[in-house]
């Protein structure tokens, strides 16, 4: 697993940890059960404060996307597709938001925004 961390980002440095930690487990190239680097390991790796992976796992572990156990790690949750599936949802309603507040500044109708999201989606099931 490879991450990236853009300090030039204004996205905090937990959050893109997170982020990338995510999309790994979506895409499946970190299956149920794998174990994660160890928070000091990645810290490490990373170039960042030991305090930073902690949040970041910490917040991946209060979502249900890892578990700790005691002693040995943290591992890669089980999947739970509803819960994958609000999390997504969630990120389409906030880019819709920056949308709808995007077209607003600009003064386009709704039926505009409707049309250009149709544009979009055409070709895709």
């Amino acid at each position: 697993m490879l991450i990236l961390i853009d300090n030039r980002s204004g996205q905090p440095i937990y959050e893109q940890i997170c982020a990338q930690i995510k999309g790994a487990i979506l895409g499946g190239e970190l299956p149920e059960h794998t174990p994660l680097p160890s928070i000091r390991g990645l810290a490490k790796d990373l170039k960042v404060s030991f305090i930073t992976t902690k949040r970041a796992y910490e917040e991946l572990e209060r979502e249900g996307w890892i578990y700790t156990v005691p002693g040995k790690g943290c591992f890669v949750a089980a999947k739970n597709l509803e819960m994958v599936r609000e999390e997504r949802l969630r990120e389409i309603e906030a880019h819709l938001e920056a949308a709808a507040a995007l077209a607003a500044e600009l003064g386009l109708s709704s039926a505009e925004l409707e049309e250009m999201l149709r544009f979009s989606m055409e070709g895709r099931p």
